[in-house]
């Protein structure tokens, strides 16, 4: 549950009293089954950030994608892949802040 605790305290830390009012997080599923994570990242260190939709798939039910765009971090995978794309949230922050 690492990753929860992360994410919570990256929230916490980017609350400015404005950003949070919008949909800062979201987190839905998907009809097929899976998971859809959408983060606005427009005052992050990575807001400037642009990446092209990229689909890894292994099987129908063995699948993740990922983007970024408008200011926005989204990402969706299958039914086992909600924590695995939380971290790949975690590690283009991470990245980017210790480059």
């Amino acid at each position: 549950m690492e990753i929860l605790e992360w994410i919570q305290d990256w929230f916490q830390s980017n609350c400015d009293g404005d950003w949070e009012h919008g949909d800062a997080i979201q987190i839905t599923t998907l009809d097929n089954p899976g998971w859809d994570v959408e983060i606005d990242i427009s005052k992050t260190s990575i807001a400037n950030l642009e990446i092209k939709w990229v689909l890894n798939e292994n099987g129908k039910q063995d699948w993740y994608g990922v983007k970024i765009q408008n200011q926005r971090f989204r990402a969706a995978g299958d039914a086992s892949k909600l924590i695995y794309l939380l971290n790949l949230f975690r590690e283009m922050i991470e990245k980017i802040e210790n480059e």
